[in-house]
């Protein structure tokens, strides 16, 4: 190595060092389902790929593994006119990415190429797509709040700016729409949606109608639908990553929204096994489970930005126990869970605040909210605890105080918790209004205890 290239940065050389020549050619050796067998292309973890198939056409694929002196791949597209003997030439050997401010407002594929039918932006910045996670002494304390425009969250689950937040819920419960809100609401300066595994027809309904243009302008959408193929789908959730990482360290606010983890441990899943892992907790590899701390560590705080991270996991059989549910919620830093009872009701959004917990609420609250916080989960509580008495008829008024005061508030509670799928609460207000439950409440025992005096 050469003085002069002993002088540039660390990173830049790491690239240098784990870059391969592109020109590295094999020819495939067999095809098992999906998964191509490449001989004489010793590429690495990751790198892409092109098979000169028949007739002209071209198939990109990656590197997912090995298998004996045979290099495995799986395809982005259909392996029509691949046979045995098939030319393989290497495209890429590191993964990354074209980044740049031209990326907001628009919508691109796990490629990283323009879905939306405007002209394509010039994106100057190139980064890689594996990221190490932030270490320990590098991350900033999480202190200051970010206001989300959800009542229910910014009241009783209070987001701070850098942290990560997981919303556990079953299917159609309104999860998405949700997201929507909050994306549009949050106080970001940046959003980077990312939709894996996603129905083709549910994108455009998204894009429009819950995240709307207002919230289309500052967000970056990356889409992977379920019928792309899991390297993409796998791919999506790395780039979009990478893509908040990029705003991060131009000294913005980001709110990272992916939905969802489950379909990124499904896609992981598939590639496993395909392979040759073995299947260990419900049919999960453990690569599975190694890749999701590695990807979720990748949000947070740094001196110059952070990344607020929102990551849905979707529960199978509403059991929020499930090992990807599980092994999710012990990484992130709080869950939302949405109910599919509450939803049943028509209850939006229907967020089930005594099983959901924000674990820096206290971190980014003052003393004042979180006591009017706790005085609503005390009413929430005891409501619960006494439904049965209550849906019968049989409870009696004044056996229990703080019911009592549930009852009594029951419906200015609702108001707080239930919102318009078009309204957005500022963080201030939220705030006032569940300062305003608890002064209630406090009357309402005052003038219960002077009623008994008398």
């Amino acid at each position: 190595m050469t003085a002069s290239l002993r002088t540039r940065p660390s990173n830049l050389i790491d690239q240098i060092q784990r870059s391969l020549p592109v020109g590295l050619r094999g020819r495939v050796s067999k095809l098992v389902g999906l998964t191509v067998a490449v001989a004489g292309f010793p590429a690495p973890m990751g790198a892409v790929a092109v098979l000169e198939a028949e007739q002209g056409s071209h198939v990109e694929a990656e590197v997912v593994g090995f298998s004996g002196d045979d290099t495995l791949l799986l395809p982005y597209g259909e392996l029509h006119g691949i046979r045995r003997g098939t030319p393989v030439i290497l495209s890429q050997s590191v993964p990354g990415a074209r980044v740049g401010d031209g990326l907001l407002g628009r919508i691109i594929n796990g490629r990283g190429r323009f879905l939306d039918e405007r002209t394509p932006a010039v994106l100057p910045h190139r980064v890689p797509l594996h990221a190490e996670p932030i270490s320990p002494m590098q991350r900033v304390r999480i202190d200051q709040p970010l206001g989300t425009g959800i009542r229910a969250i910014d009241g009783l689950l209070t987001c701070g700016r850098g942290q990560r937040l997981g919303i556990f819920a079953g299917s159609g419960v309104g999860k998405s729409t949700l997201l929507g809100q909050m994306a549009r609401a949050a106080e970001a300066d940046v959003n980077v949606v990312v939709l894996i595994g996603e129905r083709g027809r549910e994108v455009r309904e998204f894009i429009e109608r819950d995240l709307g243009p207002e919230g289309l302008a500052r967000s970056v959408v990356v889409v992977a639908t379920g019928d792309d193929p899991a390297v993409l789908r796998l791919r999506a959730a790395y780039l979009g990553t990478a893509i908040a990482e990029y705003f991060r360290e131009s000294g913005r606010d980001v709110l990272l929204v992916m939905d969802s983890v489950t379909r990124f441990a499904l896609a992981q899943r598939e590639i496993g096994l395909a392979a040759g892992e073995h299947p260990a907790t419900r049919g999960y590899p453990p690569s599975v489970f190694a890749m999701l701390p590695r990807l979720l560590e990748r949000s947070g705080r740094t001196k110059r930005g952070s990344i607020t991270g929102l990551y849905t996991v979707l529960v199978e059989g509403d059991d929020p126990n499930e090992p990807i549910a599980d092994a999710v919620r012990g990484t992130l830093d709080g869950h939302v869970v949405l109910a599919r009872k509450l939803a049943e009701l028509g209850h939006f959004p229907a967020i089930d605040v005594l099983a959901s917990v924000s674990r820096l609420m206290n971190d980014v609250t003052n003393e004042d909210h979180r006591r009017a916080a706790m005085s609503l989960r005390q009413l929430l509580a005891a409501h619960r605890q006494a439904e049965d008495l209550i849906s019968i008829g049989a409870y009696q008024n004044g056996a229990n105080a703080l019911v009592d005061a549930a009852l009594r508030l029951q419906e200015p509670i609702q108001q707080f918790l239930q919102q318009d799928r078009t309204d957005a609460t500022a963080l201030t207000e939220a705030v006032q209004r569940l300062n305003d439950l608890k002064q209630w409440r406090e009357a309402g025992a005052m003038a219960s205890t002077q009623s008994r005096q008398k």
